[in-house]
């Protein structure tokens, strides 16, 4: 895994809170979030790629189905997430699908000519969303590499260290997750079964290394998590 002070992690990557301004201070109907009920889809593949999408609340899942119609979950986003971001390397049409997870899952929408106009005189802006895209990269590779040579208790233990540099709040030794995955989303997020996922994890809180619940996971320390 990279280290959590490498470049990568410089900084986070708040574009919600960077692109929300401008579409409250430019077009106040861009700034009302569409609303979608749980399990309906943003996005499907094969549609157009003009779009760049901004989570207000609640979690969206990023995924494809196989020829044999077998899901492929990419992503998990939760709120001050961005997605579609793809529409800006010359993507034309979706290749995966976007859903909600939640009910009143609420969601801005940038059009992709409005925001190019908007990195044009904005290089900090550019960056932010060059790195977004980087990171995505990233963090797909690293998740091929996983499953081709990782097993399954790695896996998750590999996934719970990768939401702690993202996501993670150092108290001390202890770093704080807010945590929006349920097993089963970790589950489909690292190739192995919710009974793999639910008993890694009781097996670590077991030993004391970490603590969750359905709102937080708490590792205690993580040189120790492995």
């Amino acid at each position: 895994m990279d280290n959590p002070s490498s470049l990568w992690y410089f900084e986070n990557v708040d574009l919600y809170n960077v692109l929300c301004p401008h579409l409250v201070r430019e077009d106040q109907s861009k700034s009302s979030p569409n609303v979608y009920s749980k399990n309906d889809y943003i996005y499907f593949p094969n549609e157009l790629s003009d779009s760049i999408y901004l989570i207000a609340k609640g979690r969206v899942k990023i995924g494809s189905f196989t020829e044999k119609g077998n899901e492929i979950v990419k992503s998990i986003l939760g709120e001050g997430d961005v997605f579609g971001e793809l529409a800006l390397t010359g993507e034309e049409k979706r290749g995966d699908y976007a859903q909600a997870m939640d009910e009143n899952t609420q969601i801005c929408t940038m059009d992709i000519n409005h925001l190019q106009n908007l990195m044009l005189n904005n290089k900090p802006l550019t960056l932010k969303i060059y790195k977004l895209i980087g990171l995505r990269v990233r963090k797909l590779e690293r998740r091929i590499e996983s499953m081709v040579f990782k097993d399954a208790r790695t896996r998750v233990v590999d996934f719970l260290k990768e939401l702690a540099v993202e996501r993670g709040k150092k108290v001390g030794f202890e770093t704080m997750i807010r945590n929006h995955f349920t097993h089963k989303d970790i589950a489909s997020l690292t190739g192995t079964s919710r009974q793999t996922v639910t008993t890694v994890l009781n097996e670590l809180k077991d030993k004391n290394i970490i603590n969750f619940n359905r709102r937080q996971i708490l590792i205690r320390d993580m040189s120790i998590l492995k």
